[in-house]
């Protein structure tokens, strides 16, 4: 009985693949129109960059919340835009509207400083972060940062459509392809093969010639070619039953031949038999020798594992001993790096606050001022010349007001930058210059204090690529040890400074020429906790954290030369351009 059609299962295997071919190229469709409509979207959310980014620019920098928030809901207001999360400049969410994720999570609570795309994410939504930048008299500050989302949501709504019409497609295509299989298989395989399955199941072996196949097809298909080998083979079935009763009586022949010879095998191996027992008795001898050396060997081998064992936990203990003092290293150069940073604090705070003092007098100046011209007014004793006094008097005190706060807020602005570098790695593009400028007149607090002077000779435009905190602690470590070690008891010392380009490299040639040191001190130089001023509070840290920020930081090379007297030389050689780290890129 027929289980199940030939032609059937043929027909479920073709339409089979060709539902699944249809299937995944509907799907790959779908997809394509996906990422074609979403990329669409992300191009959208970057043209919203360069048609708000400066009013939201303009009212953070001006504190105008009310503008900030009114902005950003007009950004929501956009179909395509799920939600909206706007950040000042110290990480604070100024609004945030509309759907999104946590921005904590994202960029924690730093600011992004190039613009990043958002991923896909769980919840469906992706978006696009974009920087503030405001620039005020020639200087370029980030006051925050923007977050656009949208979801796959709005993605689908625009592709609904498309995905319609392709699903429908394959529908018609499947449902045609069906019918026309299902016509053409039964007429050309399903008919002869059951024609062809009826005449088999008739056939009996014993009258073979009988049961010859013929079909109703005068094609020459396979089912032709299966008809003529069927017919073959009952002829040659015919022959072989002539040969098989030919071969049963040799078959009876040779039986009789062979119950004699097994009588002559059985004699042979009794005879044999004996000669393996006496070898199987050497045998075992052998084996029980071999046992007692195995037993020996078995011992020596426990022996050296518990001593292996004991090699082991000694160097276990070793490993935690090492981690633990690396640890404790990086600790203490966190900790000296954490020092510098107050120290300079401290002194900019000092510096701050004369032209700050020098405003609150000029301002209580004009206060009191502005009151008597007040008071003359109302009693109306007003002269011209009172008058022309008070403008007189007016004008010095704004001129004075103007100067000190403008030089307030350079300080301000070149101790925030020099900070923030100094307590992270990213990289960015400075002007080698100007913030070597920066990082000079963050020290003037130490340098005002004595009359050693500071020579850069540097081109104008040398631009870098590289993490600007690595710059800035170098020559802060640099100038305070020439402060601290090499002009001590020099009334007048002199820092030479040489910056100069070589291929796609940077060469610096930092020289004082204050008391050097020894042959054996320098050898030592860059060794941690190293330090001539250990009585008087000195670390040692301060040349070894500069040699790994050359070296580990910057992909560069630094080497020393020192004599006593003679001042002491350093020349540091890195790349100008550096690429960030993927991750930094999100940071």
């Amino acid at each position: 009985m027929l289980q199940k059609s030939l032609s059937k299962k043929l027909l479920t295997n073709v339409l089979s693949v060709y539902f699944l071919l249809t299937f995944v190229v509907t799907c790959g469709q779908v997809v394509a129109e996906y990422v074609n409509t979403k990329d669409y979207i992300r191009n959208e959310l970057t043209m919203l960059q360069k048609t708000f980014s400066r009013s939201l620019t303009r009212a953070i920098w001006e504190l105008n919340t009310k503008q900030t928030v009114t902005t950003a809901e007009g950004l929501l207001a956009i179909p395509m835009i799920e939600g909206i999360i706007v950040r000042d400049d110290s990480g604070e969410i100024i609004s945030q509207l509309g759907r999104s994720l946590d921005i904590h999570e994202l960029y924690s609570q730093q600011l992004v400083q190039e613009e990043a795309i958002i991923e896909d994410t769980p919840s469906g939504l992706f978006g696009y972060t974009f920087p503030l930048i405001f620039e005020f008299s020639g200087r370029a500050t980030q006051v925050g940062d923007v977050t656009l989302f949208s979801s796959r949501e709005v993605v689908f709504s625009r592709i609904m459509i498309s995905i319609y019409f392709l699903i429908g497609n394959a529908m018609i295509k499947t449902t045609f392809l069906i019918i026309l299989f299902l016509l053409a298989f039964r007429k050309l395989l399903t008919e002869p093969l059951s024609q062809l399955t009826e005449q088999i199941e008739d056939f009996e072996i014993d009258n073979a010639e009988g049961h010859r196949i013929e079909l109703d097809t005068t094609e020459r298909n396979e089912l032709k070619v299966m008809e003529e080998a069927f017919n073959k083979l009952i002829d040659k079935i015919s022959e072989y039953r002539k040969k098989l009763d030919q071969t049963q009586k040799e078959l009876l022949i040779s039986n009789e031949k062979l119950d004699q010879h097994n009588l002559q095998l059985e004699q042979e191996v009794a005879r044999k038999t004996s000669n393996l027992s006496q070898a199987m008795m050497d045998l075992q001898q052998q084996k029980y020798e071999l046992e007692k050396q195995k037993l020996t060997l078995t011992e020596e081998i426990d022996r050296r594992r518990q001593t292996e064992q004991e090699l082991l936990t000694k160097q276990k203990e070793l490993e935690r001993y090492l981690d633990e003092l690396n640890l404790a290293q990086e600790r203490l150069v966190g900790s000296e790096k954490m020092a510098a940073l107050g120290g300079l604090v401290a002194g900019i705070t000092h510096d701050i606050n004369t032209p700050v003092g020098i405003g609150v007098t000029a301002t209580s100046f004009l206060q009191e001022r502005l009151e008597q011209l007040e008071v003359a007014y109302k009693e109306k004793t007003l002269s011209p010349k009172a008058l022309e006094e008070f403008i007189n008097d007016a004008k010095q005190s704004t001129s004075l007001l103007t100067t000190n706060l403008d030089r307030a807020s350079e300080l301000v602005a070149s101790f925030k930058q020099i900070a923030v570098d100094q307590a992270s790695e990213a990289i960015r593009t400075i002007n080698f210059k100007e913030y070597l400028g920066e990082v000079i007149r963050s020290l003037h607090p130490k340098l005002k204090k004595t009359k050693h002077k500071i020579n850069v000779s540097c081109p104008g435009d040398l631009i870098l690529n590289l993490p600007a905190g690595a710059i800035s602690q170098i020559f802060t470590n640099l100038i305070m040890n020439s402060l601290i070690h090499g002009f001590e008891d020099i009334s007048v010392g002199t820092i030479d400074i040489m910056i100069t380009e070589e291929n796609d490299d940077v060469k610096i040639i930092y020289k004082d020429n204050g008391r050097g040191v020894s042959k054996a001190q320098l050898e030592k130089l860059f060794d941690p906790f190293f330090t001539t001023k250990r009585d008087q509070g000195g670390s040692g840290l301060g040349t070894h954290i500069t040699l790994n920020l050359v070296k580990q930081t910057l992909n560069g090379e630094i080497e020393v030369e020192s004599e006593e007297g003679q001042g002491l030389t350093y020349y540091i050689r890195f790349p100008k351009d550096m690429q960030p780290h993927p991750l930094e890129m999100f940071s």
